[in-house]
């Protein structure tokens, strides 16, 4: 209704405009005298009325906007990644964001914080915080839901209004490569040690009492040669674990047809049978077998699984792998061979990074002690898991089950 009042005041000034000129004009033609044509243009804004725009009334303050003196704070930290806290100064809730609701679960305007926030360490810096009025931080682990790791930090607002900010910052990934790195280079130093020292104790030798004896030479070279082949795997191997631990997180979504996979890597894998005496039995569907994952990692995971059960079940002559995909069931894959078993003890620790349950046979098998562990970290990422089933005398058996 105000956009056409305004629309036809505009109009009528116009109109108003255009009588007066028309007048003027009639004056100047000579067909109305000048005093008439000034009665006229004089009665004019009385006959269309006063038709001159007014600026509009202010608008009224709405007393909603000024109620809130945290409103312009809230809208700031709704939309943050990490979860925000606004506490009064005895430590209640004014405002949590979304991401704090979805971290800690929800909490009613005016419950006292931890009502949700239990872990001493907060608690602790909130109430030093409250008593000093300087800001506070502290590291905190949380198990549940999933392993996290924050920095939590509380600050005193400066203004007018009298409240704190508390701060959670997800640093889950920042500690998990700290950890990993220093995972690598404890565990790279302890399993290159060897290798190291030999290879130093035969440089030794080839300058010193070998260094005319070429028999004595070929025979430390090709150790020296395997030492080094061995380093080399291990670095690729703990390379290829940090690179999934990196992206352990983040599910493939590709369609890979496990079946001329799993042929793929049974005939990649022939000579090695041939070669320890042991035969590879494949059981698989005639159909496709469609999962969502990593073509390559999966051609990784089997390539372990299945050289593990011909080198160390190479006395039970067959490796039996086999796929299975029941109706409505997601797939299975085992690899089964049938050599000496494991002892039950040994079974849960399997995966574990270097550990081996006879080191020396391990060794000369040329394991690294790290191929289990690479097969859980891309299962995991697959959201498949590694089923180990052993008994001592018949063999042992590796499903995944994704």
């Amino acid at each position: 209704m105000d956009a056409m009042t305004a629309w036809l005041r505009r109009r009528g000034i116009h109109l108003l405009t255009g009588l007066a000129g028309f007048v003027m004009v009639l004056v100047l033609s000579g067909s109305v005298p000048a005093a008439v044509a000034a009665g006229i243009i004089a009665l004019l804004p009385a006959f269309l009325g006063d038709r001159r725009t007014e600026p509009p009334p202010p608008r009224a303050a709405d007393p909603s906007e000024s109620a809130d003196p945290l409103a312009n704070v809230k809208a700031a930290f709704a939309g943050f990644d990490s979860p925000v806290f606004l506490l009064d100064r005895q430590g209640n809730v004014l405002f949590q964001n979304h991401s704090a609701a979805h971290a800690f679960g929800e909490i009613n305007a005016g419950q006292h914080v931890s009502a949700r926030i239990r872990q001493p360490a907060v608690l602790d810096i909130i109430r030093e915080s409250f008593a000093s009025g300087k800001p506070g931080a502290t590291e905190i682990a949380m198990p549940v839901p999933s392993e996290s790791v924050y920095l939590v930090r509380v600050v005193k607002a400066e203004g007018e209004a009298d409240f704190f900010v508390l701060i959670f910052r997800d640093i889950s990934e920042t500690r998990r490569i700290d950890r990993m790195r220093t995972d690598f280079v404890a565990n790279a130093s302890h399993e290159l040690r060897t290798p190291l020292a030999s290879l130093r104790g035969f440089i030794e030798t080839l300058m010193g009492p070998a260094r005319n004896d070429p028999r004595a030479q070929e025979k430390f070279l090709a150790i020296m040669q395997e030492q080094v082949t061995r380093m080399s795997r291990l670095v690729d191997d703990l390379m290829s674990l940090s690179r999934l631990e990196l992206k352990a997180k983040l599910a493939p979504d590709d369609a890979v047809d496990l079946v001329p996979l799993i042929g793929s890597v049974c005939d990649a894998l022939a000579p090695l049978a041939d070669h320890v005496g042991v035969e590879i039995v494949r059981n698989v569907p005639e159909g496709p077998v469609i999962v969502r994952g990593d073509r390559d990692e999966l051609t990784q995971v089997f390539e372990n699984l299945i050289e593990n059960a011909c080198k160390y079940g190479q006395e039970g002559k067959t490796v039996e792998v086999t796929l299975s995909a029941p109706d409505g069931q997601p797939p299975e894959v085992s690899v089964r061979d049938h050599g000496p078993g494991i002892p039950e003890e040994h079974v849960p620790r399997l995966t574990e990074r270097f550990y081996r349950v006879n080191v020396e046979s391990s060794r000369s098998k040329k394991g690294t002690g790290l191929g289990l562990a690479i097969v859980k970290h891309i299962l995991t990422r697959h959201r498949a898991r590694l089923v180990i089933r052993s008994e001592v005398g018949k063999g042992s058996t590796f499903t995944v089950r994704f």
